[in-house]
């Protein structure tokens, strides 16, 4: 479901509590994918966690299938838009792309359960739903790498290492986070932001 849809939704239709109606099956659909597994979460218990109906939840989303692609989708949104932030600043290039280099660990490890989540069942979403999230995931994937361009044609950052194999090695790392990240280890999520996005501009430098 597009993500704008959704979002209209959820400022008009609220429980009693005054919680949005899609925004508790989202919820709930993310702590049992993460718990259980997309394939051993059956829509009757996604329902029954939010405390709406089956006809609630087609109604907002269509199907379980249509949750499993907001949950990454909402993700990506977010730090399409604050990519986008650091992308558009009047701020050197450097700092921009260190900046948006550590953004994207920061908002991995605080959204780590859907990360998780899309990251193990990606290949469960049909082949139109598969390739509208890798369209979406290529969009900022290209808006990186576009950072690292310009810094390459006005001298900031070095030539030999190709802006596509940069932009790789980074979010080979960032896709990784939700299976050897933990909240209890010795790096915060800005620390280890900041020592991933240190890497990155080290393999740049001129």
């Amino acid at each position: 479901m597009d993500g704008r849809k959704v979002a209209a939704m959820a400022a008009r239709t609220t429980d009693g509590s005054g919680v949005p109606v899609p925004q508790r099956l989202l919820a709930a659909a993310t702590r049992l994918f993460a718990e259980r597994g997309y394939d051993r979460t059956s829509v009757q218990e996604i329902v029954e966690a939010a405390g709406v109906t089956k006809g609630a939840l087609y109604h907002y989303f269509g199907s379980k299938e249509d949750l499993l692609q907001e949950v990454y989708s909402r993700l990506l949104r977010l730090q399409q838009e604050r990519l986008d932030a650091f992308a558009d600043s009047d701020a050197p290039v450097e700092q921009r792309l260190r900046e948006a280099a550590a953004d994207v660990v920061v908002t991995t490890i605080e959204n780590l359960d859907d990360a998780s989540i899309f990251f193990r069942s990606m290949h469960q979403l049909s082949p139109e739903k598969n390739k509208q999230v890798r369209l979406e995931r290529r969009r900022y994937h290209e808006r990186f790498r576009a950072l690292v361009e310009e810094g390459q044609r006005i001298g900031v950052f070095s030539k030999a290492v190709s802006a596509d194999l940069v932009v790789d090695y980074h979010f080979g790392s960032v896709h990784h986070l939700s299976t050897w990240y933990r909240p209890d280890g010795p790096l915060t999520p800005r620390e280890l932001a900041e020592q991933l996005a240190d890497l990155l501009l080290r393999a740049l430098r001129p």
